[in-house]
């Protein structure tokens, strides 16, 4: 047909001629698919008594429909290009402006997916499962309608609400009633969250087992990657200290030579950092990197001679190194592991104790 009105006029007309089947009814022209598809979906009892499913749109819907998003705004460009011969103006009552709007909306959001994720496989997947996907339509207490994937729970919603609100959700309330975090969503749904203010206030990693959409758990792994980030190196660093003290090799040495950045520049990390963080968010096996760094040396003995000569007495010769430092030296032990506390920021000068730790 011609226009919106004209559909819902030929589904009234529809329905007065043949009984609806229950449930079958959905408006995709209100309420569009993530992909734009928009149509008017029922299902009648024909004349000879068996269903039949019509599907009801305008011939924009259609083409949308048939050849996707991209011949959509090629055709409506040409048209307008051609329009723009004849008059200047379009009416406002055209809706192709609102049309514009919801079609880069919709690439808006792509290309911020596209930035979330890093991995492209990752990408196509999380694309491919939402092109695909059956969807819930649920209201915001504004009255705003939210599309989220079927079995989308509470914080799918604030997600997609906004990403802080989705960081610092602490409870919700669906239908004016208090319910888990991992509910399952219904159409129809009220959906209202209670957020926290606190200023450490973040996501949980158990959020990762049920959330439905994509942009949810891009943006939680993101918050991990990102505010995690200083954990993960002292965990990797951890990690790394304990594989080289199970095949006994100097620590110390290694962890303030060049061996270990070389190491992380080969393996693809723009700095020794980078691969700590990997390490502690389990990207890497600490055994594996080790190994490697064992095999880069040629083996246990010859690494332990080469970093023993090669590794003279650091007096901060480059950054990298007074970086990996801490500038504490153990009396009486050759080769030892020395981290400081987080809490602590001690100066030369300042009397400090220690304590050993094994394993």
């Amino acid at each position: 047909v011609d226009t919106v009105r004209d559909c819902y006029a030929a589904l009234g007309t529809v329905h007065a001629r043949w009984n609806p089947v229950p449930g079958r009814f959905k408006d995709y022209i209100a309420m569009p698919k993530f992909n734009m598809y928009q149509s008017l979906h029922t299902t009648v009892i024909g004349p000879s008594g068996k269903p039949v499913e019509l599907q009801i749109r305008t011939f924009d819907m259609h083409r949308r429909a048939e050849y996707g998003i991209a011949a959509h705004w090629k055709y409506k460009q040409e048209a307008v290009a051609g329009a723009s011969k004849v008059r200047t103006d379009i009416p406002k009552n055209t809706g192709r402006g609102q049309d514009t709007v919801n079609d880069m909306a919709w690439l808006r959001q792509l290309l911020d997916w596209q930035k979330e994720t890093e991995d492209p496989s990752e990408f196509l997947e999380s694309l491919r499962f939402d092109l695909s996907r059956n969807e819930v339509f649920v209201f915001t207490p504004k009255g705003d309608v939210i599309a989220l994937p079927a079995g989308a729970t509470p914080v799918d919603f604030a997600y997609a609400v906004h990403t802080e609100v989705g960081h610092r959700t602490i409870g919700a309330r669906v239908n004016g009633r208090l319910v888990p975090l991992e509910s399952t969503l219904d159409n129809g749904d009220l959906v209202e969250v209670f957020t926290s203010k606190a200023a450490g206030a973040g996501p949980s990693r158990d959020w990762l087992g049920f959330v439905k959409s994509p942009r949810a758990r891009n943006k939680i792994r993101a918050w991990f990657s990102k505010e995690r980030r200083d954990e993960a190196i002292e965990q990797g660093k951890d990690s790394i200290a304990r594989a080289m003290r199970k095949q006994n090799l100097p620590i110390q040495r290694i962890l303030t030579g060049d061996s270990l950045v070389t190491l992380a520049h080969e393996m693809r990390y723009p700095d020794i950092s980078s691969l700590y963080a990997a390490i502690g968010e389990g990207h890497v096996a600490a055994a594996g990197v080790v190994q490697k760094l064992v095999q880069a040396l040629g083996g246990h003995d010859e690494a332990n001679e080469d970093i023993a000569e090669s590794t003279p007495p650091s007096h901060g010769r480059n950054k990298r190194r007074a970086n990996a430092d801490p500038g504490v030296v153990v009396k009486g032990v050759e080769d030892v592991w020395v981290k400081l506390a987080r809490c602590c920021t001690p100066v030369p000068g300042d009397p400090i104790i220690g304590f050993v730790t094994r394993g």
